[in-house]
């Protein structure tokens, strides 16, 4: 069952049981791969927190977290893609098999700099996951090994992410109407 609709989503882009059924099947992809090792998941504060927790507790491999939050929005609704650490890691990541959580990939440049950012830390390993990527927004290609949505480049808020720090509480992702985020 979908929760109420607020007036401002336009529509619904995925469903809360298809957000369910996605995060389990990228928690078993990564179980198979990471057999026998220890995760260390790197969220990206604050869009990636839902999609966190639930792919945490979808694992059944073990898993310690760390959350790092960067900033290349500012209060626009696209990337800059001049990146600022607002909360770095808690701990070294050395030798770490490191995974970092990502709510959505859009332009790909401030992922392509976190991404660097960690691997100057020595980790045994870094992947990423991403519950949604926008293939036509991308400035760079970054190589993102699990997946969970490719949509379109629209605006979307909902499962931690938001507007103005609004809509981030809705347990599905929906299209926000435009003129909500031109006016």
């Amino acid at each position: 069952m979908t929760a109420d609709v607020p007036e401002e989503i336009e529509s619904v882009l995925i469903s809360e049981q298809d957000i369910a059924a996605k995060v389990s099947e990228l928690a078993a992809r990564v179980d198979a791969d990471y057999a026998g090792r220890e995760i260390l998941l790197v969220g990206v504060l604050k869009g990636a927190v839902m999609f966190m927790a639930d792919f945490a507790r979808a694992l059944h491999t073990p898993v310690s977290m760390e959350f790092m939050a960067v900033t290349s929005y500012g209060s626009s609704t696209s990337s800059s893609g001049v990146v600022r650490i607002l909360k770095d890691l808690d701990r070294e990541i050395a030798d770490k098999h490191v995974l970092v959580v990502e709510d959505v990939i859009d332009s790909g440049l401030t992922l392509s700099w976190l991404l660097r950012n960690m691997r100057s830390r020595g980790p045994a390993s870094v992947e990423v996951v991403a519950l949604l990527r926008k293939p036509e927004a991308a400035k760079v290609n970054v190589h993102v090994r699990y997946v969970g949505f490719d949509i379109a480049s629209d605006f979307v808020v909902g499962y931690g992410l938001d507007y103005a720090e609004r809509y981030r509480d809705l347990p599905f992702v929906g299209l926000l109407r435009p003129e909500v985020y031109e006016a």
